[in-house]
C-alpha cells in the first residue's frame, strides 16, 4: 500500500514559539505541547497535513528549498497585514514582480500568501524546490501515494487521491543545499505490515543522509525527509 503526507518538520530554535506563530497563520488550529518538551505539533485546518517543531542544531542558513503557500482568501493584502501582525517579515528572494507575497516566519522560512480563494483550506500548498521536476515527481507519486495533476515550465501538481488538504508542489529554482534542510517532508507507511514501505524509499533511488537517523532518507535531489512506521 502507499505511504502518505503526515505532514512537515520544522527545525527551529525555539520549536514552541514557532508552532504559536503557524497556529494562529492558519487561523487559530491546536498546538500541543508534548510533556518531553521536545517537539510541538500544529493541526491545520483540514486536519489532513501537521506542522512538527523540533529543535534545531543552529540558526538558519540560506533559502530554504521547502516553503508552504496560504491561501489569500478574498482579501489577501488583508491576509499579509494580518500575518505580518504576528510576527512574519516581508522577504525578497529575487521573486520580482509576481502576483503573491512572499514574506518569512519570525526564524527566517520563507512562506507565501497566493492571491487565490480559500476554499481549499488556508494551507494551500507545500511547495519543494525541484531542478528536474519531472524526474522528481517519478519518486514522489508513487512514495507519497498521490498523482500529478499538473505539469508546466513551473513544475508538476500533485494531489492526494482524496482531493483534500494542500496541493505539493516541484519545480525550479531549485536553492543550493548548504546542509540538512530546515524543513522536510514526513511520510508514513501505511497497513497492517509498514516494512515494505520503509524498504521502498530506498528502492527508488533515496538515499540516508544522517546514519545516526534511521528514520531521514533523502530523495534524488538530496532532500531530506522523515519516513514513519509501526514501532
Amino acid at each position: 500500500m502507499p505511504a502518505g503526507l503526515v505532514g512537515v518538520v520544522f527545525e527551529a530554535l525555539d520549536p514552541g514559539a514557532l508552532a504559536r506563530f503557524w497556529a494562529e497563520a492558519l487561523n487559530g488550529t491546536a498546538v500541543e505541547h508534548h510533556p518531553d518538551g521536545e517537539r510541538t505539533e500544529v493541526r491545520t485546518g483540514d486536519a489532513v497535513v501537521r506542522l512538527r517543531f523540533v529543535p534545531a542544531t543552529g540558526p538558519k542558513a540560506g533559502k530554504n528549498r521547502l516553503h508552504l503557500d496560504l491561501a489569500g482568501g478574498s482579501d489577501p493584502a488583508r491576509e499579509v497585514e494580518r500575518v505580518l501582525t504576528l510576527g512574519a517579515s516581508r522577504a525578497d528572494i529575487g521573486q520580482g514582480a509576481v502576483p503573491w507575497t512572499v514574506l518569512a516566519d519570525p526564524e527566517g522560512n520563507e512562506f507565501c500568501v497566493l492571491p487565490e480563494d480559500d476554499s481549499a483550506g488556508r494551507l494551500a500548498a507545500i511547495c519543494l524546490d525541484a531542478a528536474d521536476p519531472d524526474a522528481q515527481g517519478r519518486f514522489w507519486a508513487p512514495a507519497l501515494g498521490w498523482r500529478i495533476v499538473d505539469r508546466g515550465d513551473w513544475g508538476i501538481s500533485l494531489r492526494s487521491p482524496s482531493v483534500r488538504g494542500p496541493r505539493v508542489v516541484m519545480g525550479p529554482p531549485a536553492a543550493p543545499k548548504t546542509g540538512r534542510n530546515r524543513l522536510l517532508l514526513e511520510i508514513a507507511a501505511s497497513g497492517a505490515d509498514p516494512a515494505p514501505e520503509a524498504d521502498r524509499p530506498a528502492r527508488t533511488d533515496a538515499g540516508k543522509p544522517d546514519a545516526e537517523r534511521a528514520d531521514l532518507l533523502a530523495d534524488p535531489e538530496g532532500n531530506e525527509f522523515v519516513l514513519l512506521t509501526a514501532r
